[in-house]
């Protein structure tokens, strides 16, 4: 090899292991530049993940609130109002343009700021992904982890004092089972305690004691509760193979522990 042709192996080598390092930039960049966009007007928000423009329905993409009833539902929509009623807001679209409602959906920007993932950094939602992971998955991911950090609103740890008793001993989301075990040296009431999803799925114990060095499964599906088995009845699946989030809340609504794939 001549002395040029090894100028030029060299360059096209350095090319390569440039591209293989920026690879996740020059991918973002690259989605960045392509990604539609849309302005609109909102004219009302109706809670914290939904608003309306020109009578029309936006579910925020990659965040779910809390539903009316339950704890931060208010703070959230307030915070919500604060950002984008009566505002001018640009939309980024994801994976899906459309959700079973025929819900518009999207990213709600106010001037660089991603209104969406500020939510979830201030503690009135948790990150949603029930379409699989997308370009903005990080950010949210990262997000959730400042809040946690926060120690604030849905990211409040629980006071309860089992909150450091209780461990997710398996999470088996392919086959629905979760097993939870008590490490403590006392006995653990998990009334009112639940569990739920990324979503709107969820499951409260009743009148359920966990005792010292012992573990509860729960399975989704129909079956007859006991001392070692619980079922998550009135539904035919909870998680998501795409990649879902497990959040376990203490009565009062203090998080417990979260898992997520």
């Amino acid at each position: 090899m001549n002395s040029k042709s090894k100028q030029v192996f060299l360059l096209i080598l350095l090319v390569v292991c440039l591209i293989v390092i920026n690879y996740n930039f020059l991918d973002k960049s690259l989605e960045g530049f392509f990604e539609e966009s849309e302005m609109v007007f909102v004219e009302r928000v109706i809670d914290g993940d939904t608003v309306v423009f020109n009578s029309s329905s936006i579910r925020l993409l990659g965040i779910n609130s809390p539903e009316r009833g339950e704890k931060y539902y208010e703070e959230a929509k307030n915070f919500l109002e604060k950002e984008v009623l009566n505002k001018t807001v640009e939309l980024k679209f994801g994976n899906e343009r459309y959700d079973k409602y025929d819900r518009l959906l999207a990213y709600v920007f106010v001037g660089q700021e991603n209104v969406n993932l500020k939510l979830v950094e201030k503690g009135f939602a948790n990150f949603y992904f029930p379409s699989g992971k997308d370009f903005y998955y990080d950010d949210f991911e990262k997000a959730w982890d400042s809040c946690l950090n926060s120690n604030k609103n849905l990211c409040e740890k629980s006071q309860n004092i089992c909150k450091d008793c209780i461990e997710l001993k398996k999470f088996d989301f392919e086959n629905e089972v979760l097993v939870f075990y008590n490490k403590c040296l006392y006995d653990c009431s998990l009334e009112g305690w639940e569990i739920k999803d990324e979503g709107r799925k969820n499951f409260v114990f009743h009148e359920f004691n966990l005792k010292t060095f012992s573990e509860v499964q729960v399975v989704v599906g129909n079956g007859i509760d006991n001392s070692t088995t619980l079922f998550w009845e009135g539904e035919e699946y909870v998680w998501t193979k795409s990649g879902d989030s497990l959040f376990l809340r203490d009565d009062e609504g203090g998080l417990v522990l979260w898992n997520g794939y």
